[in-house]
């Protein structure tokens, strides 16, 4: 069949669809009408006989986004705001992040890696850490993490009363940190990769100077217990970043602006439950971590925590999943 004569006979089935997909994509609140499901369907069906026939790619890349547009409001979850939050948090979340393994295990592998890395190369050139920070900063981080300071992991001394004024301040410290580590994906990934190095040196010279001098005791027992979501948020935060960068990198068939807004949709997701990782650190950092408490209840409960992270993302949601 003649690609104009194909167009022609179905062209009026792919205006309706697409006025309805413009309906459902202004409003939640817009029902999927009972014949939605068969014309994505037959839209399908539509798109592979054009690939398979070899029409021009203009027609090949509309139906193409059509069929993505269709694809995303087929599934798109329309339940209640409460329960569609508890669902993500419960099981979207962590299915996502399985789902996106590759950009997550590219992002460890930069966040931690430099991070390990640089941690072990201060300890053993303890001179090296002048090179990533400055003299300020190392005097002022060891007056942080001094076992006789008395005000652990902070750099004066401040009342219980006011551990709420450090919860607000830690959560727009990191939020602002991930932001910086996701948005700067729009620079091909190149922005994402940069601050996933620049943090990963900045927190493993500073492990590595304070484990050499002697407070490692003070330091770990501080980081272990928020460490646990903050670290884990940072990684996260730049595998959204490195997304975006290659669907401009890799688009495939479709336009840069199309992949971008397809893998936007899901970094933004990812980065929802980032935003949960670190508001859990931030009160973890606030209340627990420069606690009286004992270093090796810290390190238990720290531990505990890893644990809790770790299971939550990787077997959080498979069992729904399989049943869908």
């Amino acid at each position: 069949m003649k690609q104009s004569l194909f167009e022609s006979r179905h062209q009026g089935e792919w205006d309706r669809l697409s006025r309805q997909l413009d309906q459902l994509e202004r409003s939640r609140n817009v029902p999927q009408s009972s014949d939605f499901p068969p014309a994505y369907r037959r839209l399908c069906q539509h798109l592979a006989l054009a690939q398979a026939r070899g029409y021009s790619s203009l027609l090949v890349d509309t139906l193409q986004q059509l069929a993505l547009r269709g694809h995303q409001q087929l599934y798109r979850d329309r339940s209640r705001p409460s329960t569609s939050l508890s669902t993500f948090i419960l099981a979207g979340f962590p299915r996502l992040v399985r789902e996106q393994w590759r950009f997550v295990l590219a992002a460890g592998a930069m966040f931690m890696g430099s991070l390990i890395g640089i941690g072990l190369l201060v300890y053993l050139f303890p001179e090296l850490v002048y090179s990533l920070l400055s003299v300020e900063e190392v005097s002022q981080i060891r007056g942080m993490y001094d076992p006789a300071s008395g005000h652990l992991g902070r750099s004066i001394e401040r009342a219980a009363s006011q551990d709420w004024v450090m919860f607000g301040y830690y959560i727009m410290h990191n939020i602002g940190i991930a932001f910086q580590t996701f948005a700067s994906g729009l620079m091909f990934g190149l922005g994402s990769a940069f601050f996933l190095f620049f943090n990963g040196l900045t927190i493993g010279a500073v492990a590595g100077h304070l484990t050499q001098i002697g407070s490692g005791g003070t330091f770990w027992s501080f980081v272990i217990g928020h460490g646990a979501f903050e670290l884990t948020a940072i990684t996260l935060a730049g595998a959204a970043g490195l997304q975006l960068g290659w669907a401009l990198i890799a688009p495939g068939r479709l336009t840069r602006g199309e992949a971008l807004r397809i893998a936007a949709g899901k970094s933004v997701l990812m980065i929802g439950g980032v935003m949960l990782l670190l508001l859990i650190a931030a009160f973890i950092e606030a209340y627990w971590s420069s606690s009286a408490v004992t270093a090796a209840t810290k390190y238990t409960v720290g531990a505990l925590l890893w644990l809790l992270v770790i299971s939550y993302l990787v077997f959080a949601g498979r069992t729904r999943h399989a049943s869908e």
